[in-house]
């Protein structure tokens, strides 16, 4: 039986916010994954639009997205006008303006005032990744430890042809409170050669099989070229714009 190259998100129930930094099969594209789940109406209420360099969660009904807290739903969730960035929060301005002479660096440095999100008793990590120059890529996760302090991973990896790593904000497993994210990231294979079919695999992979639960909102995949990587091919999913998801 052969296993599906995003087996590691299709065995989650539930992962929240999901962020993935990889490259493509050919190895001309750096890639970028941003995926929303939701179980709130307000915070299914959002999906992702392009506005200049950036992809940004929007509301699609302000009034239901007043039930939640916007402040932590509304946010630039990808840059790409300078270094890439992506995150679940309005971090990501920071991540995409800080200077540091390695990745790792330069999201601790841009993370530094930044903690897990205010929202009890789940306390969501704050999820954030970037793209390096060299081929290489960072994650970091900001999550709640058990005194109430803020514990700050960092990962450092080189991307490969066809290789992805992912993190989440939550575990996997649907339950009250939710589990957060655990351990390193989560290694993916790259099979789909376009950011189209990317996002589209991404966003099928979201709802779990054999679950009538659909929590899904939206999915965003950005194909970078190594020549370019300020003109990307974007692609994006709203589950509300999608007739019988």
């Amino acid at each position: 039986m052969t296993t599906h190259p995003l087996e590691a998100l299709r065995r989650m129930e539930y992962p929240g916010r999901v962020v993935v930094l990889g490259r493509d099969p050919a190895g001309l594209h750096d890639v970028i994954v941003y995926a929303a789940t939701g179980r709130s109406p307000s915070s299914q209420a959002r999906r992702l639009e392009r506005e200049g360099n950036a992809v940004v969660t929007k509301p699609t009904d302000p009034e239901i997205l007043k039930t939640g807290q916007p402040d932590l739903l509304v946010y630039p969730a990808v840059l790409f006008g300078g270094r890439p960035a992506v995150s679940n929060g309005r971090q990501t301005d920071d991540v995409a303006r800080t200077e540091a002479d390695h990745p790792v660096a330069a999201l601790a440095a841009a993370l530094r005032n930044w903690s897990y999100e205010p929202d009890p008793p789940i306390y969501t990590p704050r999820i954030s990744g970037l793209l390096w120059p060299d081929g290489r890529a960072a994650l970091s996760l900001i999550k709640r430890g058990f005194d109430g302090s803020a514990r700050r991973l960092f990962f450092e990896f080189s991307l490969h042809p066809g290789r992805a790593e992912m993190i989440a904000t939550y575990a996997g497993p649907n339950r009250n409170p939710l589990p957060v994210f655990e351990g390193e990231p989560l290694s993916l294979t790259l099979v789909e050669t376009t950011a189209k079919a990317t996002a589209g695999v991404f966003y099928e992979a979201l709802r779990p099989e054999g679950r009538s639960d659909d929590f899904r909102v939206a999915a965003a995949c950005l194909f970078l070229s190594r020549n370019e990587p300020g003109k990307p091919e974007i692609a994006l999913i709203n589950r509300h714009e999608r007739t019988g998801a």
